[in-house]
This record gives structure tokens, C-alpha cells and sequence, in this order.
């Protein structure tokens, strides 16, 4: 299956002729366009399930063996820097059509610690953006996390917290943190909050509940910021969720809706479920399409009628699906190009496609 590389954004602004797109730059940060005398700014902001960026060491109390020089994958010093300057490639790229600094907030997940990210950020490629790291190690039995790059000509992190997921009668149950990072985002406070709900193993009925308390965990932690900062609170929820847009973890417990007109104060706004309702995803499986890569955003992000203001609000969406990262041919031809499939490394990027999306405001 092959598909397009889409984009979404408010109707409102594209049928406006008068706005000329102009490339300029203001203190640093691109200026957009220009429409009766006005200058607009665009940010980036995405997320990226890199699919088990393990480094090659054997870590004590972690099922990683496979990820090592010795393990069934034989995960070497090549293979991994082959990994790192796959994904660097990938990132590079991201949102560059519209901005050349590409992604100022980056969420990612299956990472197995720290230091794989700095590896990460450090690559020929991305190692000029000056990317920092905001990390937290979980009680995944595996031991992979989430964590978050950006650069600090956007973003100035102020705090940050892990949240662990627990439930009632499941002492034995571990899954991902999910990580809260809360900042300035060029004069605007900003909350991030990046996970990677529990998976799909053991069938829909069995999972899904654990879905649904990860949901409700993140929707905790979205309600408590609006409760200490009023309804005004800019909240950017992103995450590997392993359920789709119209799933009951999304619709239900994180009261998601997927059109403007239909955002309350108590709701958050779901750019991706346009996508999903159009048949496109960010991983496949028995030849279908699953979009469990989302960002969703709180009610002050929403424009009103396609009208931009002096402060942030969300512009556009995008599922990176350029054709360099699908497979080329057999019998998974356009499915995500991975890293290993059927026990054979195929030295792809990752099992799932990058998304991310825009937030636009006036120059002031």
C-alpha cells in the first residue's frame, strides 16, 4: 500500500488567496508568511517511536540480551550506529518544509536509556541543532522509556516529573513512565507530556483496560495543570498509545474529539483522528494500518474560525511517511521500513512513522 505524505490544517486559512507565503527570519525563528501587514511564526513539535534503540551492553534486572553483540539479534557496535544514523536521518528531515530547525520539541519512545539519546542527538547530523535531553529511567521489565530532546532556543525547561502507572491488584505489573516537562516555549509556558501505553500482548479484551488506566493517568496529570493554571493552561500530550484515535482509551478516557467545533473546555483536541478516519497510520499489521502515534492538545491551542493571534495555536499536522521510509518491495511493501522482521535485519528505520505538527502565532 502506498500513500501520500498528508497534511491537515484549518480550512479557514487556505481559503484565504491573499496570504503569500514568504520565507524570512525574525531574531532566529522563521516567519512564515505574510498577510495584510502580518508576520506569522512556526514552531515544530513532534513525536517518534524509534523502535528499540538499545545500546549493545547487557543491563543487570533488564530483559536486553537479545540487544547485544551475543543476543539472538547480534546487536553490535555496527548495527548500532547504523541504527542511530538511520534515525538521525529521519529526524533531520522532520518539519523542514516549513521550518529549518526542524522539530523544536521532539518526543521519543523505545529508548533504553539516557545515554542512547546522546548518542542519538550527538550524530553527524543532528549534533549543530544542539538538542538537550529530559530523561527518567522506568519500571519496564524491558527497559525501554520515553524522554524528549528540544533545543533551547525554543524551549527553557523549568521542572519535569515521571508518572508510574499503577494498578489496583497488579503488584507485578511495569510499564513505561510517562514524562511531564514544563517550560517556556518562547514566552509561553508549555506543558509536554510524552508516553507509550501498555501493548497489545495478550489480546484487545485483556489489554485494553490497561490502556484505559494509562488514559486516565494522563488525563490526571492534564486536569491537575488546568486546575493550578485555569482553563488557559497549554497542555501538548503526545505518545505512542497503542490504540487508535477512535479507540475508548482516546475518545472516552482522555475525552479527545477530532474537529474544532466540538472542543470544550473538558475535552483536548486530536488532529490524528482525521487521518485515521482516512485510512492512513503510522504502523501496519496484517495488512491493515493502526495510528497509535498521536499529539493531542488542550482547548487554548485550538484557533477559533482559522484566525491567528499573538499566542500559539495549532496550525498543521503531519504523518512523515516519505517513501524512504517504507519497505521497497516483497511481501510488506509500504509497511514502516524496520530494523529487524522476521528474525532478519533489514538495517530500516523503525517499526512505526514519525508524526508531529506545527503551532503558529503572529509576531508580535
Amino acid at each position: 500500500m502506498i500513500i501520500n505524505n498528508y497534511l491537515i490544517s484549518f480550512k479557514q486559512f487556505f481559503s484565504k488567496q491573499t496570504f503569500v507565503f514568504a520565507l524570512s527570519f525574525l531574531v532566529g525563528f522563521q516567519v512564515i508568511g505574510q498577510e495584510k501587514g502580518k508576520d506569522y511564526t512556526l514552531v515544530g513539535i513532534g513525536f517518534y517511536n524509534v523502535e528499540n534503540l538499545f545500546d549493545t551492553i547487557n543491563t543487570p534486572g533488564v530483559r536486553d540480551l537479545e540487544y547485544t553483540p551475543e543476543g539472538s539479534n547480534l546487536w553490535g557496535t555496527q548495527r548500532y550506529y547504523e541504527k542511530l544514523d538511520r534515525l538521525s536521518e529521519v529526524i533531520e528531515q522532520l518539519g523542514t518544509e516549513k521550518t529549518p530547525d526542524g522539530m523544536a520539541v521532539l518526543g521519543l519512545a523505545e529508548i533504553e536509556n539516557r545515554e542512547v539519546i546522546q548518542d542519538l542527538i550527538d550524530t553527524e547530523r543532528l549534533k549543530g541543532r544542539g538538542y538537550e535531553i529530559v530523561h527518567y529511567d522506568s519500571p519496564d521489565k524491558r527497559g525501554v522509556d520515553v524522554g524528549l530532546i528540544y533545543l533551547p532556543q525554543y524551549y527553557t525547561v523549568e521542572s519535569s516529573k515521571s508518572y508510574t502507572l499503577k494498578i489496583e491488584g497488579m503488584d507485578n505489573f511495569y510499564t513505561r513512565d510517562q514524562l511531564l516537562v514544563s517550560g517556556d516555549l518562547l514566552g509561553e509556558r508549555f506543558h509536554f507530556i510524552v508516553a507509550h501505553w501498555p501493548s497489545r500482548r495478550g489480546g484487545e479484551k485483556r489489554s485494553s483496560p490497561l490502556r484505559e488506566a494509562a488514559a486516565d493517568l494522563a488525563r490526571g496529570i492534564i486536569d491537575s495543570i488546568q486546575k493550578a493554571e485555569g482553563p488557559n493552561a497549554k497542555v501538548i500530550f503526545m505518545g505512542d498509545l497503542n490504540d487508535d484515535p477512535t479507540s475508548t482509551s482516546v475518545k472516552q478516557n482522555m475525552r479527545s474529539v477530532g474537529k474544532e467545533r466540538k472542543m470544550t473546555e473538558e475535552t483536548v483536541f486530536n488532529p490524528f483522528e482525521y487521518f485515521f478516519k482516512k485510512g492512513i497510520g503510522t504502523l501496519a499489521w496484517r495488512d491493515s494500518w493502526n495510528l497509535f502515534d498521536q499529539i493531542m492538545l488542550t482547548p487554548p491551542l485550538v484557533s477559533k474560525n482559522g484566525i491567528y493571534d499573538e499566542q500559539f495555536k495549532f496550525y498543521k499536522a503531519v504523518v512523515f511517511n516519505k517513501p524512504f521510509l517504507r519497505q521497497a518491495d516483497g511481501r510488506f511493501k509500504g509497511y514502516p521500513f524496520r530494523s529487524f522482521a522476521g528474525g532478519q535485519y533489514l538495517a530500516g528505520y523503525s517499526d512505526h512513522f514519525p508524526v508531529y505538527l506545527f503551532l503558529i502565532r503572529e509576531v508580535k
